[in-house]
This record gives C-alpha cells, structure tokens and sequence, in this order.
C-alpha cells in the first residue's frame, strides 16, 4: 500500500484547532451552561481534519497517536481512582473531619488571614480540592472576615492561596496527577520537587498577611459560624488526635519515595480500617463510601456541602475530561502541529530561564485563550517535554512548572471555570481578589527566578551541562 507524502506542520495549520478550541469552550461554556468535554472532544476532530487533508496522515496514524498518549496518562487515571475512594474512606472514617475540626481551632483575630490561608491548605490538603475547600469553610471565613470589618478581598485571597496550596501539594488533587503524567515525571517526586517553589512562596504569603491583619488585632470575632461547623463535626464524627495519623503516613510516603499506587491504596485500606474502629461503619458503609463515596447527612448544611464527596465513581468526571484532552493532545503532537507551536515559541528561549518563562507565558495564555486548567497542563505539558528533555532537564522541573502556573493562575483569570467559580461562590469579584492572591502571584515568579539561576533546576542523570 502506497503511503502518502505527508507536509510539515505548519504555525498556520496548528492555529485552526487551537482557535475552534478556545471558540468552542468559551461559547460551550459561558453560553450554553455545558461541561469542555464536548468541545475538546470536537477540537479532536478539527485537527484530525487538517491533519489528514492538509498534511496527509492517515486516520490510523491519528488514532496510534491518541492512544500513546493516552498510555501516558493512564497512571493518573489509575491513581485518581484509588484518590477517589480513599476520599470517601477517609471521609467516613473521621480523618477529613478531625484535620477540619483541628484547623478551625487555629482562628484568631489578631492572626485572622493567616489562620484563614493555613486553614484552607489543611482542608485542600485533606479534600485535594480548592472547590469544596472555598465552597464549604471558604463561605463560613468570609463572613467572619466582613464581621471583623475586613475587605472581602482580602479575605478571599488568603482563602484562595490556601485552597490553592493544598490543591497543587495534595497527592489526592487531580491537577497534582495530571502534572506529572504530561511531563513524564511521577507524582510523589513531582511533590517533593514543587516544595523548592511553593514553601517559599507560602511562607512569603503567610507575611504579608500577617502585616495586613495586624491592623485588625484586638477586633471581636464572630464565632458563630465556625462553632456550629465544630459543634456538628463533635455530634458526627468521633475526633481523635490519633486519626491524624493517616496524613501523617501519607506525607512519610512522599518522604520515603513509596509509589503512589501502592502507598494510597494502603491510606484507602487505613480508612476503611479507621471507620470501623472509630465510627462503628460496618462493611456496607465503607463498600458504598468506597465505590458512590460519602453522603452526609448532619443537618448543617456547610458540612454536608464539605463531606458528602469522595468514591471510585466521583473520579469518572475528571477521568473522561483528561480522555478527551488526551484525544486533542494527541492529534495535534502526533501530526506535528504541537512541534510547530512549540518551535515558533523557542527561536525565543535560549536558555534554561527563557525556557521556563516562555513556559509559564504559554501555560498562563492557555489559562486565558481556552479557559480550563486542564487544557492549561495538558497542552503545554505535550508541548514542551522533548524540549526540557533534550535540554537535559529533568521531568519533574516541567511538572512543576506546569502546577505553578497552570493551577496557580487559573483563579486569577475571571472567565477561566476556576476564577468563575471562585467569584461565584465567594461573592468577590476575581479583579477584587486578585490582589491579594499572594501565593498565586508570587509562586509562578519564584518558578522563573529559579529557571534564570539554575536553583533546582535539575538535570538528568548523566547530562553533560554544554556551553
């Protein structure tokens, strides 16, 4: 069989998908009320168009290369189901209750924001999800910030940076995955890498809201709120010290570089185990939170929108967005048009510091262009691996790059599905919160200070450095 002569993806032709994509998600989605699956999924279908009758590659060529890079994906995918069910177990056994119920403890006048901002990276931490964290504690915190007579968009954007840390360090986030699946790097050498980036960039954070809530110190707080959230996790959930010790091994395995799969499997078994011991759960309640996850039900409305979550099927959303972003990816990679993009971008980048700006540049114009974090990962992440790569820098250097811009930014772009959401929810509007968002500003300029000095930047093993 004769094969045909196929072109060289052209800047031109990789711009056609990549603009029926931004079109398609942002009318999909701020118009018609629906989901990006959809329109990633016809993106596919655009490029395979104009890889097949503008550049000659077959639709089984096409189809090759969307399922390699779906193999890329597949630890992800199989890590974010096991999340999915230690979620719920977790859940039902007290310990996402317990690390709650300890973190609201920490609310003070005096130190206000930064309990709020630490508060939030306890409950994104435990949850994997700066959604339900500023859905849930995110609403009660606001309204005791505007009772100590604080701008709501201060309030908000300790509550974001938090929510946000705990989203992009947490092994239970989806985002944290996805990283390191794109960049070709594993997830617990993917979050002991952005700890360089991040630790520093919350600890600077955790300043300046100290400076700005020192104006506030000897306000009376309203308790209100918060105690009907502690009274209710008490009536529930039997709180020990001692359930602390599931994310306390969780962080031992990042430590002690277990792999993910094994190690979250045994926080799963460690869950259900604790909920029998603890909450008196019987076999059928940790199957169902396990598989459907954990429906609460205390009759405090902040809880139940916080807990009832988690289980193997709560994952299947996320799972069958990344499918279809895999689909895209893969088309446009396969037929060169990535290449295009990401060749076009480099007769600017020399260096290891112009390469991670023009990195965070893309990564921030996706965030912008096609208004989902994902697409934001997963684009850039295929874009620019075999670039770190034949520069000699280690996987997990893109994988960090990735969640410091990617998820970090999201917020900040007030179309983006994560700045609506968080404006939503939160009753601020995203340029008034914006500001303020510390953590989110400063960790994407951390990530470049360190790509101009080479500080962490590592290479790969055996990599002679070149003039």
């Amino acid at each position: 069989m004769e094969t045909k002569m196929k072109k060289k993806a052209t800047l031109g032709h990789a711009l056609i998908p990549m603009a029926f994509i931004i079109v398609a998600l942002i009318v999909t989605m701020q118009f018609w009320g629906g989901d990006p699956h959809l329109p990633i999924l016809f993106a596919a279908v655009v490029a395979a168009i104009v890889a097949i009758v503008g550049l000659g590659y077959t639709w089984k060529e096409l189809e090759d290369g969307i399922v390699d890079t779906i193999k890329m994906a597949m630890q992800a995918i199989l890590i974010l189901m096991i999340i999915g069910m230690i979620i719920g177990t977790w859940i039902l056994g007290g310990i996402v209750p317990t690390m709650i119920y300890y973190g609201l403890k920490l609310l003070s006048p005096s130190i206000f924001l930064v309990a709020t901002c630490l508060l939030c990276c306890i409950v994104s931490l435990a949850t994997g999800s700066s959604w339900t964290t500023a859905g849930t504690v995110g609403i009660a915190l606001v309204g005791v910030g505007i009772g100590l007579g604080m701008n709501p968009g201060i309030v908000a954007g300790s509550i974001i940076s938090g929510a946000y840390f705990g989203d992009k360090m947490s092994p239970l986030s989806d985002t944290t995955n996805l990283a390191p699946a794109m960049a070709g790097s594993t997830l617990f050498e993917h979050i002991r890498h952005m700890i360089y980036t991040t630790g520093p960039s919350l600890i600077i954070s955790l300043i300046l809201y100290g400076i700005i809530g020192m104006r506030f110190a000897g306000n009376e707080i309203d308790t209100a709120a918060i105690n009907e959230i502690l009274n209710g996790l008490e009536a529930n959930f039997n709180i020990s010290l001692i359930l602390l010790l599931a994310p306390i091994l969780v962080i031992a395995m990042v430590i002690f570089k277990v792999p993910a799969m094994p190690g979250l499997i045994g926080g799963t078994i460690l869950g259900a185990l604790f909920a029998f011991l603890f909450q008196g759960a019987d076999m059928t309640a940790i199957v169902e939170a396990t598989h459907y996850g954990y429906a609460s039900d205390t009759g405090v409305t902040v809880i139940d929108d916080l807990l009832s979550r988690g289980g193997l099927d709560s994952m299947m959303w996320t799972v069958s967005l990344i499918l279809c972003a895999m689909s895209f990816g893969g088309v446009m990679e396969k037929s060169g048009m990535l290449e295009a993009i990401a060749s076009s971008i480099m007769k600017l980048a020399h260096g290891t510091g112009s390469l991670v700006l023009a990195t965070i540049i893309t990564i921030i114009a996706m965030n912008m262009m096609a208004g989902d974090q994902y697409l934001a990962i997963v684009i850039p992440g295929r874009m620019y691996r075999q670039i770190y790569e034949d520069r000699g820098l280690h996987p997990k250097n893109l994988s960090r790059v990735l969640e410091d811009a990617g998820t970090l930014t999201s917020p900040l772009v007030p179309w983006n599905s994560c700045g609506l959401f968080m404006s939503g929810t939160l009753g601020v509007a995203t340029l008034v919160y914006l500001p303020y968002c510390f953590l989110n500003i400063i960790n994407p300029l951390v990530s470049i200070f360190y790509g101009f000095t080479g500080i962490t930047m590592e290479k790969l093993p055996g990599f002679e450095k070149t003039a």
